[in-house]
């Protein structure tokens, strides 16, 4: 059974960000709602420079362009610069997720059921937490993988992080939607 998570538990039921970039993502994503764009991922990470990282794609899930990149960065720093939320000096990326795609909200392994995905969770289930396997969708909060041929169920809150694998299969579907 398929469910697809009203919009108030799809806030609820994302990963996309922790710590300082969760603040920075409060602080955007009502911006890049009204722009048509959804928030796939912020990162801060780096060395010597802090770099911030936005993964972001279109709501119509055309291809982002890098007008697009560009239109979110100029929208992110104006938003930024008066916020400060980042007391250092950084970096702004941004980006679309690629074909290979972190998967980081439950409707994720809905829209990408059918193909190959590699998933960590944070607990071990059966002694792993590593799988790697065919999408198969969500029941509720759970998310639900075949592996070597068994249907395994994950609750979503266990999942530390989750992506697509790059395949021929994907590649193809990708070609089709452009």
């Amino acid at each position: 059974m398929n469910q697809t998570p009203d919009k108030a538990q799809q806030a609820r039921l994302a990963k996309t960000s922790e710590g300082l970039a969760a603040r920075v993502e409060e602080l955007i994503a009502p911006m890049l709602e009204s722009m048509d764009y959804d928030i796939v991922r912020i990162q801060l990470g780096g060395g010597r420079r802090i770099v911030l990282q936005i993964m972001a794609e279109r709501k119509d899930e055309a291809a982002m362009t890098v007008e697009d990149c560009a239109s979110i960065s100029r929208a992110v720093a104006a938003v930024l610069d008066v916020e400060d939320p980042i007391t250092d000096a950084y970096e702004l990326e941004v980006s679309s997720p690629g074909l290979d795609r972190p998967l980081t909200r439950l409707a994720d392994f809905n829209r990408f059921a059918g193909f190959e995905a590699k998933v960590e969770t944070s607990m071990s289930l059966d002694g792993r937490r590593r799988f790697s396997g065919r999408l198969v969708g969500v029941d509720g909060e759970n998310v639900k993988l075949m592996v070597e041929g068994d249907e395994v169920v994950l609750p979503f809150e266990d999942i530390a992080k989750a992506k697509l694998v790059l395949t021929d299969e994907l590649i193809a579907a990708h070609q089709v939607a452009r």
